[in-house]
């Protein structure tokens, strides 16, 4: 019997073992994040200001009474905000505010641009908004015109120690995240692995032992798919699977100290990822193709590979943003049945994007926003919307959406959450990134690829 036939077989078996239960399909989540061909860096659009936004409906004493605090703002003040979010996203970020609007009468009237030099030139001209919700570099950049969290009623308790970390600038507690896009996770079909026997790996070393099960059985598809091409940016996935793999090895302190330039790019934690990764990425009884398979295949075709039928690989490393791509392929898919996915077994802390709240106002209006969304209140309103996941640890339990809960629940127990190095770094680090590791997979030489980044990170960031 053809590996192909025995595969079928095996995925029918499981199908009517499946129609004997029943269980609530929960729904499907948006997007994390939405992949571009690019993924290295957003477009410039111009800046749209909306109309002035009035409450649906004055504030009434049952609103004033409840959990939200006005701090004692005059209804009709205005509240001037700068964010990146258009489209749904904006209607998002409405939604979560509007119980803010309503209770309070606060007019809000938002900038919504990608392009950062809009706020640059709002800041330097000494009119920046009251708030603006963007990213975590922007508060080093702007950290003598921000006002303190602590000063604004931040509730400093909903969040874990290490996103005050991330938000403090001088020892000053400058911004608080309000959503993150995990990327260390791993999707894979329940069904599939339930045809092979196969258990979802709780920790490190089970993960590594499944793969190369996986790897030695002749009846099971090959443990990765891997696909890197994304144009000029082919590679990004290699980047974003050695960051975790350096997240199990190494821990979130090393890897902010490689962004910081404190670890150089050719230190020995970062080789042992790299070498790690490579052993799979290249080698075709580990992922689709091997070598060639993995710098060729289109990083949207490398997720459809776990869900085709029959499937080519058993599991992708891969961002939030795949379950949507694995819906709009395959829409007959259920979640938690046809797929699912898990966290990168033995991470100490999440790799991730984030999206920051800071003030450049300490008005009433501003107290009262900053209480609002770090709020219990807040946070259930964030959950409750879905707009991502919210870091504010209130939210959790309060989602209705299946794929938002459990990252949620991926989120509350990490130590941990950095950012993409390749982003972090300045000066072309990213594309350098890309090309190395691209250039590693096809038969490159590891010391020399990771001596010239360390020497491009190095340029970057002014280090030795």
């Amino acid at each position: 019997m053809s590996k192909r036939i025995l595969i079928a077989v095996l995925l029918v078996t499981a199908v009517l073992l499946a129609a004997c239960q029943s269980a609530p399909a929960p729904t499907t989540a948006a997007p994390a994040e939405q992949p571009t061909e690019a993924m290295a860096e957003q477009p410039t659009e111009a800046p749209t200001e909306a109309p002035m936004e009035q409450p649906t409906e004055a504030p009434t004493e049952e609103m004033m009474a409840s959990e939200i605090d006005c701090m004692g703002v005059e209804p009709g003040t205005e509240l001037t905000m700068f964010y990146q979010w258009s489209g749904v996203e904006e209607e998002d970020i409405r939604s979560i505010l509007q119980p803010l609007v309503d209770a309070c009468g606060i007019v809000l009237s938002p900038t919504a641009t990608r392009d950062q030099a809009y706020l640059d030139t709002q800041v330097q001209a000494g009119t920046p908004p009251d708030v603006a919700f963007f990213n975590v570099t922007q508060l080093e950049q702007y950290k003598d015109q921000l006002v303190p969290m602590d000063q604004l009623g931040a509730v400093e308790a909903n969040y874990p120690a290490f996103w005050k970390d991330i938000g403090t600038v001088d020892g000053t507690w400058l911004g608080v995240p309000v959503k993150a896009d995990p990327k260390t996770i791993v999707w894979y079909s329940p069904l599939n692995f339930e045809a092979f026997n196969y258990a979802v790996p709780t920790t490190w070393d089970e993960f590594t032992a499944l793969a190369d099960t996986i790897a030695a059985d002749d009846a099971s598809p090959v443990p990765f798919a891997m696909g890197f091409e994304s144009g000029d940016a082919t590679g990004w996935t290699g980047t974003d699977f050695i960051q975790d793999i350096m997240l199990v090895q190494q821990g979130p302190d090393y890897v902010n100290g490689i962004i910081s330039g404190d670890v150089p790019y050719n230190d020995d934690g970062v080789r042992q990822a790299w070498e790690t990764y490579g052993a799979w990425a290249t080698n075709p009884a580990y992922t689709v193709g091997g070598a060639d398979g993995t710098v060729t295949t289109g990083f949207l075709n490398a997720i459809y590979e776990v869900f085709s039928d029959p499937p080519e690989a058993m599991m992708v490393k891969q961002s939030g943003f795949a379950g949507a791509e694995i819906v709009k392929q395959y829409p007959d898919l259920v979640y938690g049945e046809d797929y699912d996915f898990f966290g990168v077994p033995g991470a100490k802390g999440l790799q991730g994007g984030s999206d920051w709240l800071m003030a450049f106002s300490d008005a009433p209006q501003v107290h009262a926003l900053i209480a609002y969304l770090t709020s219990d209140a807040g946070a259930q309103k964030w959950a409750e919307v879905g707009f991502g996941v919210s870091p504010n640890s209130a939210a959790t339990g309060h989602y209705t959406d299946a794929t938002l809960q459990k990252f949620a629940e991926l989120l509350a127990t990490a130590q941990g959450f950095t950012p993409d190095i390749g982003d972090s770094i300045p000066g072309g680090f990213g594309s350098a990134e890309f090309t190395g590791v691209t250039d590693y997979v096809s038969g490159g030489d590891l010391t020399t690829i990771l001596d010239n980044l360390a020497a491009v990170q190095a340029e970057a960031l002014g280090t030795p």
